[in-house]
């Protein structure tokens, strides 16, 4: 199948993706553009989880101020100097700055709420959905729906971008690595809200 150059173009325009890696995507979609965007994020994926292991020793502190009222100071480390003074780089962690100071996660990642308050959401979802009467395999499958949308609520890399609610931050987070070439890690924040 013969991909042509403005489809190619359009693509890398959509994703800033090299043209060569839009074009092999392309001709594995068939020339679906929608099917082509599948899985240039599927290798995304792939490319961010082989770069996961290797050590992040440079990076960005962002400040974020809005109205005075809110404030953030975020931590984000990547491998090299190099792509620290990156213009790209530096964007995504301003947006994160901005989106951390409009939706106030508690936490970075699932992994980080506490034993003792994911137990107690637990239980309280589990009570709420007996006590709607479901039986227990259907209550089971409910809380798991529900902890799903309380990880939104409080964990930075599960909430939609403030940006753009069709990716969560930690889908922009992968998409970066996979485009920048190095691992980027979001390390750590502090939220300041005037007189909290």
């Amino acid at each position: 199948m013969e991909i042509k150059a403005k489809e190619i173009a359009e693509l890398r325009a959509k994703t800033g993706l090299p043209m060569m890696e839009c074009k092999k995507a392309l001709v594995e979609a068939g020339g679906d553009e929608a099917v082509a965007m599948a899985v240039l994020k599927k290798k995304g994926a792939l490319k961010a989880a082989s770069k996961s292991e290797r050590t992040t020793k440079s990076g960005l502190i962002e400040s974020y101020v809005h109205n005075g009222q809110i404030g953030v100071l975020l931590e984000v480390l990547t491998e090299t100097d190099f792509v620290a003074k990156n213009d790209e780089f530096k964007q995504f962690v301003h947006d994160v700055a901005l989106h951390i100071a409009a939706i106030k996660p508690k936490y970075i990642k699932k992994e980080d709420v506490p034993t003792a308050e994911l137990d107690e959401v637990k239980k309280e979802l589990t009570e709420q959905a007996m006590g709607e009467g479901k039986p227990e395999a259907i209550a089971q499958k409910m809380v798991e729906g529900r902890l799903g949308k309380f990880y939104a609520e409080i964990c930075l890399l599960e909430q939609p971008f403030v940006k753009d609610s069709d990716v969560t931050i930690g889908e922009l987070l992968t998409e970066k690595i996979a485009k920048i070439g190095e691992n980027i890690v979001i390390s750590r924040f502090v939220l300041f809200e005037l007189g909290k």
